[in-house]
C-alpha cells in the first residue's frame, strides 16, 4: 500500500497557485515597466549585447527606479513558470491518474486541440473585446488589419512574419503558444519515453544557439513553440519523475538556498547568448525551490502576503487579459514622468478590474471534452 507521503502530489494547489502569483506579478509589471523610455529593456526573444550593458551599469549604479529596471529586465521569465505549470497539469490530468494501459483517459487529437483551444478563447475574448474598444478611443490607436484579427482569434498569429508588429496587444502572443504547445503534447509528447522530451528540448535549444542573437530569425523562432519547449519539457518530466524533489525531502534552508542561487544562476545567465538560451530552465528550477521555501514558512507563520500570492494565482488568468487595457490607458502618467505613480495606479487599477474580468469569465460556458 502507497503511503501518505507518496500519495501526497509534488505541488498542493495552493504551492501552484502562488507559483501563479509570482509570476503574473513578474508579467504584468514588466509589461508596464519595459514601456518606459528610461528604463533598462529585456532580452525576451533575442539576446541584445546593449541591454545588458545598461542592466550592469544600473547594477553597478543603483538610482530609485532600480526595482523598476530590474522589473523590466526580468519580469518576463514569469512566462516561463506558466509554461512549466501547463505541461504539470496536463500530466497529472491525462497521464499520472490515468489506468495503465488504457488511453481512454487522453481524448482523440482533435478532441483535444478543440478543448484546450476553446479553453484558451474563452479566456482570451473577453479580454481582447474590452482591449480592442480602449485601444481604438485611446491615442495611438493600433490599425489591425483582417489578417491580424482573424490569426488573433484562432491563435496563430505568432506564425505572421515579423510577429512584434502583427500581435496587438503584444502580451496575447501567449495564447498562440500555448495552443501550439498542447497540440505538441498531444502529438507527439503525451505518454511517450521521457527520451522523446529531451530530445525535442535539445534540437529547440541547440537550433536557437546556431542562429544570430539579434536577428530576425532567433527572434520569431522564440514567439512560437521552439522557444518554449525547455520549460515545458520540464515542466512535463518533473511531474512524471519528480519524486526526489518533495519537500519534505529538504530542509526549508536548503530549499531557500536553492532558490537564492537559481536567483544568481539566472543574472549569470543573462550575460551570455549561450547561456541565456536555457535560463528558463534555471528559473523554473528556482521557482520550485521558491514555492517550497514559501511553503515551509507558511506552515509555521501563515503570513497574510503569502495568502495574498495564492490569491494572485486564483486571478492570473483574469489578471493576464486585462492588464494590456490598464496599461494603455495609465502608462502616460509614468511617461510623463511620474513613474512610481503611473504603477501604483496600475497596479491598483489591474488587481481591481482582473477581480471583476474574472466574475464575467465565469460567466462564460466551460468547453466539454
Amino acid at each position: 500500500m502507497a503511503s501518505n507521503t507518496s500519495a501526497q502530489p509534488l505541488l498542493t494547489r495552493a504551492e501552484c497557485n502562488v507559483l501563479r502569483g509570482v509570476a503574473i506579478i513578474g508579467i504584468f509589471l514588466h509589461n508596464f515597466c519595459h514601456w518606459l523610455s528610461p528604463i533598462v529593456k529585456e532580452n525576451e526573444y533575442t539576446f541584445v549585447r546593449h541591454n545588458v550593458d545598461v542592466l550592469n551599469q544600473v547594477l553597478s549604479h543603483p538610482d530609485i527606479y532600480l526595482p523598476v529596471h530590474l522589473l523590466s529586465f526580468f519580469g518576463h521569465y514569469g512566462v516561463p513558470v506558466f509554461l512549466f505549470l501547463s505541461a504539470y497539469g496536463l500530466v497529472k490530468k491525462y497521464e499520472t491518474l490515468a489506468i495503465p494501459g488504457d488511453g481512454s483517459r487522453v481524448p482523440g487529437r482533435w478532441q483535444f486541440v478543440r478543448y484546450h483551444y476553446l479553453k484558451l478563447l474563452k479566456m482570451m475574448i473577453v479580454g481582447f473585446v474590452a482591449f480592442v474598444l480602449v485601444d481604438a478611443v485611446t491615442p495611438g490607436s493600433w490599425h489591425y488589419t483582417v489578417t491580424q484579427v482573424l490569426a488573433q482569434l484562432v491563435m496563430v498569429n505568432n506564425l505572421l512574419p515579423d510577429p512584434d508588429h502583427q500581435i496587438w496587444p503584444g502580451p496575447y502572443w501567449f495564447f498562440g503558444l500555448m495552443l501550439q504547445l498542447y497540440i505538441v503534447y498531444r502529438l507527439v509528447l503525451c505518454r511517450r519515453h521521457w527520451g522523446v522530451t529531451v530530445a525535442l528540448m535539445v534540437v529547440c535549444v541547440g537550433l536557437q544557439l546556431m542562429m544570430s542573437p539579434e536577428g530576425d530569425a532567433i527572434n520569431r523562432y522564440r514567439y512560437n513553440f521552439m522557444g518554449g519547449m525547455l520549460p515545458f519539457g520540464l515542466g512535463l518530466l518533473y511531474a512524471r519523475y519528480g519524486e526526489g524533489l518533495r519537500q519534505e525531502r529538504w530542509s526549508p534552508s536548503l530549499w531557500g538556498a536553492g532558490f537564492i542561487l537559481s536567483c544568481l544562476l539566472t543574472y549569470a545567465c543573462s550575460l551570455l547568448f549561450s547561456l541565456w538560451a536555457v535560463a528558463p530552465a534555471i528559473i523554473c528550477v528556482g521557482a520550485i525551490c521558491m514555492v517550497k521555501w514559501i511553503a515551509g514558512w507558511w506552515q509555521r507563520v501563515g503570513h497574510p502576503v503569502l495568502y495574498g500570492l495564492e490569491w494572485m494565482g486564483q486571478i492570473s488568468a483574469a489578471l493576464f487579459v486585462c492588464h494590456p487595457i490598464v496599461r494603455k490607458m495609465l502608462i502616460p502618467i509614468s511617461r510623463h514622468g511620474d513613474i512610481y505613480t503611473g504603477l501604483l495606479l496600475y497596479l491598483i487599477a489591474s488587481i481591481c478590474l482582473a477581480w471583476l474580468f474574472r466574475l464575467l469569465m465565469n460567466k462564460v460556458p466551460n468547453p466539454k471534452l
